[in-house]
């Protein structure tokens, strides 16, 4: 982890420069009062720093970086290349991105480019250089943010379809390897040469589409590690460099991009007001996107950014007011910014910045609020984020850095989810497809371990073992020690090395969960021509060759004996894996006159830990049950607990114990100490079994004495 300062950077993005009217004293002073600690500053505004090719102006931010300084506040300085500037694109046509073969993007928005163009890298490497020339070495800057949100696009140019087919050449050597690994005797698809391969926008082959997502997944990669270097270049030993990550933009693979900077940096938006009550009013089938509804989403995105370089993260940018276009105005009832930003602490974040400071007053996102409204004046918003930043100063060093605890670890699939955005196994209510897929398969067992009270620990499958030897893996008896419970639904797509060792994980003592689709088809996309779970079924005790998709939910009992417990109402959901019981023991069974002849969750022992089969997609009490059943003993110690409250804990990075305790409800509550703890905000010690109160939508944060 790249060293930053010993308390929880807070602040801002701060874009002097789209003010109407002169007032930068006025807002550093407001910033400085309530505790900011950090802004960041000018990655939108290209057209600012070179107004026509060649001629720059730089000085206009050098009052905002030397009255930053002056109050102790640092910076986040950006670099503007993800906003190209008119002149650019009128001189350069040909860098526009295509969306699909010959259909560019029209100009007018902002990431319309193909950014691995030589015009557009000479002008990209050009103004970068010059703005960190300028201000890298001022004293205020404590790290650098290289572009903004990347792999926002699919760009389908004629020069990124030719370096792919190079790519392919490189990877595979000749037409017929190729031929033969991506099966094309299918539909005539047979290439005789390297130029019959036809392009992407065509395509209906899914070992295609597996290279093609990669393909421009690394482009984005390269591009943000290009940049990086550059900044590298300017920085000083103290300073770091990052970039800021959408995590559901379709050309990032945010585990291998955060390879190239120093630290992981992600932009959560959520739904507020009632979307963050407890009990979760979110109903099952919502579908979540560039912003996420209910409180195990809010989680679930901090556990996401944690998970791509498995170390605490930045945050740079999330909800201040309302957060959307001019429908969109449902800002946080009193409590929720201070709420939101605790539970990103608690799972890793060491710095919360909003977008941003003062809502603008014009262009696309006018009503996206910033802290202070259209007036400019302090109001709801800046009162509560005061109280939080004067919260982080108090607490200081504890909660800068947590390791959260988790009960659970989830393996996340990208190239699982890119294969199942075009090639879906599940359907929606209306018949079509559902391109939401991969999050509906992955989405149940997360939120069923959240409402279950567990914690989980989100990890890459090549975290676990990289089969192309890129980065070192764990061994699987570290990761049985490390990581008692590993859940692994949607892992479509894997190589035979890898489901070797999820076998070789469960015989050093793991519980290995096994959801739909895992394992079904090797890292090319082809089905494997074994029973499922492929290369598993020794240790899993089940195999399957059918499965169905449900139009409905299925009614689920507890099999005899079984030590799961299955609260009344219990369904499975879209989906049934026929499995036929070898020596594993049944858990759950379906009522259904057809779909009962299979169990629906087995489970059986394999060396000295198990493996264990969840048939279908677990309906949210299933889910739940499933949870409390795999971790018994929640790492929290917390226990039962209101349906409104949760603890998160974790460590801190000097050993001592965090707790952070939630009420995500209009109701007061109280709750009961586990250990003895001192209250890290106020120093109030609470003896084990003390009262604790929670008011409405409130938050409190303890260390265990």
């Amino acid at each position: 982890m790249f060293p930053l300062p010993a308390r929880v950077l807070f602040g801002a993005a701060y874009y002097h420069e789209y003010q109407p009217y002169e007032r930068l004293k006025e807002d550093l002073d407001l910033m400085a009062e309530a505790k900011f600690t950090v802004i960041r500053v000018g990655e939108s505004v290209w057209s600012t720093w070179e107004p026509t090719s060649g001629r720059f102006e730089l000085d206009w931010l050098q009052p905002v970086l030397d009255g930053a300084h002056a109050r102790g506040i640092s910076v986040v300085l950006g670099t503007p290349t993800y906003a190209v500037p008119p002149w650019l694109v009128r001189q350069y046509p040909e860098i526009a991105a295509d969306h699909a073969t010959g259909r560019s993007a029209s100009w007018g928005g902002r990431q319309e480019v193909d950014f691995t163009h030589p015009a557009f890298r000479f002008h990209a490497e050009r103004v970068v250089r010059r703005i960190l020339a300028r201000y890298a070495d001022h004293p205020a800057v404590i790290g650098f943010q290289v572009d903004n949100e990347p792999g926002c696009r699919l760009p389908h140019n004629r020069g990124v379809f030719q370096r792919f087919v190079d790519d392919l050449r490189h990877t595979y050597g000749d037409v017929e390897t190729l031929n033969r690994a991506w099966g094309l005797t299918y539909w005539s698809h047979r290439l005789s040469t390297w130029a019959d391969l036809w392009t992407p926008d065509g395509n209906a082959q899914p070992q295609y589409d597996v290279a093609w997502r990669a393909f421009l997944a690394r482009q984005t990669t390269e591009f943000i590690a290009w940049q990086a270097d550059i900044a590298r270049e300017y920085a000083g030993s103290g300073q770091f460099v990052t970039t800021c990550l959408h995590y559901g933009h379709p050309a990032l693979e945010d585990d291998e991009l955060t390879d190239g900077v120093d630290v992981t940096a992600g932009n959560p938006y959520y739904d507020m007001q009632d979307a963050l009550a407890l009990p979760d009013p979110t109903p099952d089938d919502h579908e979540q996107g560039w912003k996420t509804a209910g409180v195990w989403g809010l989680y679930q995105q901090a556990d996401r950014t944690f998970s791509s370089r498995q170390e605490p993260f930045l945050i740079t940018e999330t909800n201040a007011q309302a957060v959307g276009g001019p429908a969109e105005n449902r800002p946080a009832y009193d409590g929720q910014w201070r709420q939101a930003a605790w539970a990103l602490v608690s799972r890793g974040a060491r710095m919360i910045e909003y977008w941003h400071w003062h809502t603008l007053h014009f262009g696309a996102e006018t009503y996206w609020g910033g802290i202070l409204p259209h007036s400019g004046r302090p109001g709801r918003v800046y009162a509560e984020l005061e109280r939080l930043g004067a919260e982080f100063e108090t607490a200081g060093a504890l909660v800068a850095g947590i390791d959260p605890d988790a009960d659970i670890a989830m393996v996340y699939s990208m190239p699982s989810k890119w294969l199942m955005q075009k090639y879906p196994p599940l359907g929606t209510a209306d018949g079509g497809e559902d391109g939401s897929s991969y999050h509906r398969l992955f989405d149940p067992f997360y939120r069923g371990a959240f409402e279950a009270g567990r914690q989980v620990r989100v990890l890459h499958a090549r975290q676990l073992h990289d089969a192309r030897g890129e980065r070192e893996g764990l061994a699987p008896d570290v990761a049985a020690a490390r990581h008692p419970v590993l859940v692994v639904p949607g892992l479509y797509l894997a190589e035979d090395s890898l489901l070797d060792w999820f076998a070789a994980y469960a015989h050093a003592g793991g519980h290995l969960v096994l959801g739909p689709r895992t394992g079904y088809a090797d890292q090319e996309a082809r089905a494997r021509h074994e029973p499922g779970p492929a290369r598993l079924v020794a240790a899993a005790g089940v195999s399957y060759d059918e499965f169905s998709n449900l139009p409905s939910d299925l009614p689920l009992r507890a099999a005899q004996g079984s030590p799961l417990a299955l609260p009344e109402g219990a369904t499975a959901t879209r989906w049934v894996d026929g499995l036929v019981v070898g020596d594993a023991t049944v858990l759950a069974e379906y009522d259904h006159p057809h779909h009962g002849r299979w169990p629906a969750v087995t489970t059986h022992a394999h060396g000295a830990g198990r493996v264990t089969c969840v048939g279908t997609v677990p309906g949210r009490e299933l889910a739940r049950s499933l949870a409390a059943w795999l971790a018994p003993t929640p790492l929290s110690g917390w226990g039962d607990l209101p349906a409104s409250v949760t603890a998160t804990t974790g460590t801190s990075p000097d050993g001592r114990r965090v707790h952070v305790v939630h009420n995500w409800s209009w109701e007061p509550t109280e709750v009961r100490a586990p250990v003895d703890l001192t209250d890290a905000l106020d120093g109030t010690p609470v003896d084990v079994g003390g009262p604790i109160g929670l008011g409405a939508w409130d938050v409190r944060v303890f260390v265990t004495r």
